[in-house]
């Protein structure tokens, strides 16, 4: 009876093994793609500034796997200045920066073959505080101004063209201006030091966030001066060799921005993540401020239409910053922006 009870015994334990045997196969095989898949997807060096807003996209999209589904594997690497990261890029060292299109174009001309696929168009303004009085361009005279960036900041020669152009006077000659670090002049904007600030928009929004009013911004400048919409101001800046040695991954790279932005834009939760992890550090009235304005400058226009409305803006800023602003070249130097974009639009 025990050597029946035995054999039976035998028998379903050999069984087992064979089902359990087969399951760990198809389980394997199951995964194999899955490794494979993984082991294809292109590494991707993205330079930034460390503590640069463009952090908050590339790590959604690292976080959302925008980038492994579209064939890419993102890696972050910080800098601590803008000038560090379009060197590194020239070097080598990087796949893809952070940078404006003049900068571009300037290069280009200069024979440095970059390209650009636009970011963002959120742009800086001029903030002022509730109780200042000054409701337009027009009450700036003999104000003291704070302005980011220098005296050939786009946005700050922008607001000079608007200035002239609207209300005939010259804002740079009639004013006070104290250039300055971005936090710095947000920091003296609060303590009433200055009558008016001129500062990047993420800078704005928080200022914003606290009470102060936007008065104008770079986007109403260009208006004024003769975009028919947003014209991105900053974009992902790479080498032509190396979209061209790697068009599956320059493609996929921009796909991926495309789909972590649509993520951004739709979904407040994400935001409360990116804030509860610490990738941004505001919190409150100031993040949401800071969403708020982030998804105003996703780029949505059909990109024919954003390099006309660039080009347009190129020959006024060549004539309001000259040679020191677009080097040697008067219009914007053709494949500033990626051709590749016209297909993926």
């Amino acid at each position: 009876m025990k050597s029946v009870l035995a054999l039976q015994l035998k028998k379903k334990i050999n069984c087992l093994t064979r089902v359990l045997g087969c399951g760990l196969l198809v389980a394997a095989s199951t995964l194999m793609p899955l490794h494979v898949a993984q082991a294809d997807n292109t590494p991707v060096k993205v330079g930034v500034l460390k503590f640069g807003t463009v952090n908050w996209e590339l790590k959604s999209m690292r976080h959302g796997e925008f980038d492994k589904a579209n064939g890419v594997e993102v890696e972050i690497v910080p800098f601590a200045s803008g000038d560090a990261t379009r060197i590194a890029l020239q070097g080598g060292a990087v796949d893809v920066i952070v940078a404006d299109w003049l900068w571009v174009s300037r290069q280009r001309a200069d024979g440095a073959k970059l390209t650009f696929a636009p970011y963002s168009s959120s742009v800086g303004a001029i903030m002022v505080g509730s109780d200042s009085g000054i409701t337009s361009l027009a009450d700036m005279k003999g104000k003291k101004i704070g302005v980011a960036g220098g005296p050939l900041d786009k946005s700050w020669l922008l607001l000079q063209g608007m200035a002239k152009q609207e209300h005939g006077f010259d804002l740079k000659a009639e004013n006070e201006i104290a250039f300055g670090a971005p936090p710095l002049l947000a920091e003296k904007t609060r303590q009433g030091e200055l009558d008016a600030m001129l500062n990047y928009w993420h800078y704005c929004a928080r200022l914003e966030a606290d009470g102060f009013q936007r008065l104008v911004s770079a986007e109403d400048a260009a208006a004024t001066l003769g975009s028919t919409g947003p014209v991105s101001a900053i974009g992902y800046v790479f080498a032509d060799e190396w979209a061209a040695n790697n068009p599956e991954a320059a493609k996929g790279f921009i796909q991926a921005s495309r789909d972590t932005k649509a993520l951004l834009k739709s979904s407040d939760d994400e935001w409360a993540r990116l804030g509860s992890s610490g990738a941004i550090k505001d919190k409150g009235a100031a993040l949401t401020t800071l969403r708020d304005r982030f998804r105003e400058g996703i780029p949505v226009r059909p990109i024919a239409d954003e390099i006309a409305d660039a080009g347009k803006l190129y020959k006024v800023l060549a004539e309001l910053g000259g040679e020191k602003l677009v080097g040697k070249s008067p219009v914007m130097v053709e494949g500033t922006y990626w051709p590749q974009l016209e297909e993926q639009n």
